[in-house]
């Protein structure tokens, strides 16, 4: 018996969105803008010699935050370019990152999931600004909904914006687990800690 996913499936286009605002290309370390190589003087640098750690992760938070609750979210990568061709596929902060295999395109891992899902009869947004990608999905039974990458990232700057708002109407940022206990709570804990 297999569970139905009720959430919308959100499909993200990664090096399109990562590329598609100074948001994310500012964190592409030493990245010829492009043709996404690295030299290999950049790369000595990276952790594993992978100039998109930084981009990827700000990605990955960024969906993760647009995702909660609503949707399903998925990120797909083209692995062809990648530094490290191992890439297994794998999910962080509920976000399921997907890295196409060296012979096949993200766009076409898109295009399946994006097939199978509407097979399902299960929504879909997918977030790419490529022309072709968007064009391709928009055939088939069921409706597809198209997001910019740049209004993905318009949405996620409006959030962070209301976020720094609301921590400077409180007056506070409360950081730690410490700080979000009660005093009851806290002198507990520190009283199990000493015993």
């Amino acid at each position: 018996m297999s569970v139905r996913e009720d959430r919308e499936l959100l499909i993200v286009d990664g090096y399109n969105v990562m590329h598609a605002t100074a948001r994310y290309e500012g964190l592409i370390d030493g990245a010829n803008q492009a043709d996404g190589l690295v030299s290999s003087a950049d790369a000595a640098y990276h952790m594993d010699g992978d100039p998109f750690i930084r981009a990827r992760e700000a990605l990955i938070s960024d969906v993760a935050t647009f995702a909660h609750h609503r949707y399903k979210a998925v990120i797909v990568f083209d692995g062809a370019g990648n530094v490290n061709p191992e890439r297994p596929d794998r999910s962080r902060a509920g976000v399921k990152l997907i890295f196409s295999k060296p012979n096949q395109s993200a766009d076409t891992v898109i295009e399946k999931l994006v097939t199978e899902a509407r097979e399902a009869g299960r929504s879909v947004s997918l977030v790419t600004s490529d022309k072709d990608v968007r064009s391709t999905v928009g055939f088939g039974p069921g409706e597809v909904t198209r997001i910019s990458s740049a209004a993905l990232v318009r949405d996620v700057e409006v959030s962070d914006t209301a976020i720094d708002d609301l921590q400077r109407e409180t007056g506070r940022t409360r950081m730690t687990l410490e700080d979000r206990l009660s005093s009851e709570q806290r002198q507990r804990l520190w009283n199990l800690l000493d015993q």
